[in-house]
């Protein structure tokens, strides 16, 4: 693992940081986390700056539309951006770290060029339809059917905690085209359209009070067979490329706000008194070190990647499992510091308290990464 920097990339960190000293003092402010067409259109409004800048799509390849930067530099950019307090990705989520490089890897020319451009030009919001009521954790057991006809499929189901249904324009869609084949072989992507008749979307309020998740029912619902992504009943191993992309990378500007918080909840313990508490004060310490640690493992996915000239790995997995439970520990140690102000949902660190209790759910629950890492990684025989 090279933990180094190079003059070249040290010189992309100093211009980056210009670039964001120099815009984000000019932007407007952020819209309500409940009004979602406004997120909407405050999250593009961004991405067209990053567009119009040259930072859109940063490691994506240059035939799809990116600068082809080194896994490196991304990581820098993610560093940068989060340290600047710059907006998150919002509801660019799916199309920028699921879909996009998904189809950047597996998608023909013609779907690059018709669904890259307009994810990093901040023009088309996409969604993630892979959850199902009875198919969560267990994937591969979706039921949502998808029948040829002529050059459509005709697709009937329901997809559940559908990321920004709502407001998406498209969907990255798993459906089952082959009944009779074993259940991880008879799964296809798709790319299907949201204003298409027979696409119903209920949003889900969560704990936090926000919908950024929806229900979504489909009746019938005619999908051109030129929007499947890979082979019919290609589309488990699609999947795990978009899984892969989701694990790998997709929470790494989250370690870097979390390194922010946790030097932000030692300043309020010792403003309130609470850093007298010798525990809370190993705990904290004990926080630091983790944080510290996924990020070194961070850079060791990231020159992995770099050396082997491939996405991310199974590593992503090892990083999820553990980033999502010391996220959780730290947001109960930043309650316990706040006392009986905690339960003030207006309070920094409240909503981020509740919100963190989906990340040993969402992207793969803790169980399913502990399979992959034991099964992928450790070669140990699978669980009957």
């Amino acid at each position: 693992m090279d933990l180094t920097y190079t003059p070249e990339e040290e010189e992309f960190r100093a211009r980056l940081r210009t670039w964001l000293a120099g815009v984000l003092p000019a932007l407007p402010p952020k819209p309500s986390p409940h009004d979602w067409p406004a997120r909407r259109a405050y999250d593009l409004g961004w991405q067209r700056m990053l567009y119009d800048a040259g930072y859109a799509g940063l490691h994506w390849p240059v035939d799809a539309g990116g600068r082809g930067a080194t896994p490196t530099q991304h990581l820098i950019y993610l560093e940068e951006t989060e340290k600047a307090g710059a907006p998150y990705v919002g509801a660019n989520f799916v199309g920028l770290l699921h879909a996009g490089p998904t189809i950047a890897s597996e998608g023909s020319a013609g779907q690059r060029a018709r669904w890259l451009p307009p994810v990093l030009r901040g023009e088309e919001v996409w969604c993630q339809g892979f959850s199902e009521p009875d198919a969560g954790s267990d994937l591969a057991s979706l039921r949502t059917r998808a029948l040829r006809d002529g050059d459509d499929y005709v697709v009937s189901g329901s997809k559940i905690w559908t990321s920004h249904a709502e407001v998406a324009d498209w969907c990255e869609l798993l459906v089952r085209t082959d009944p009779a084949a074993r259940k991880h072989r008879g799964i296809t992507w798709l790319a299907m359209p949201m204003d298409a008749p027979g696409i119903t979307v209920r949003p889900l309020r969560t704990l936090a009070g926000s919908t950024e998740f929806a229900e979504v029912f489909l009746d019938e619902v005619r999908v051109p067979v030129a929007n499947r992504v890979g082979a019919e009943n290609d589309g488990w191993r699609v999947t795990m490329v978009t899984l892969s992309y989701e694990r790998g990378t997709a929470f790494v500007g989250e370690v870097v706000a979390c390194r922010r918080v946790l030097s932000e909840v030692a300043r309020e313990a010792r403003k309130n008194g609470r850093w007298d508490d010798a525990v809370l004060r190993r705990r904290l310490g004990g926080l630091n070190a983790e944080f510290r640690a996924l990020w070194r493992l961070t850079q060791w996915n990231v020159s992995e990647a770099q050396s082997t000239g491939g996405g991310p790995g199974v590593g992503g997995s090892v990083f999820k499992l553990r980033y999502s439970h010391a996220r959780q520990e730290l947001f109960d140690a930043a309650a316990e510091v706040l006392g009986p102000e905690a339960l003030d949902l207006g309070r920094d660190w409240t909503l981020d308290r509740l919100s963190s209790l989906s990340y040993t759910i969402a992207a793969g629950t803790s169980q399913i990464q502990r399979n992959i890492v034991a099964e992928r990684i450790l070669g140990l025989p699978k669980g009957r």
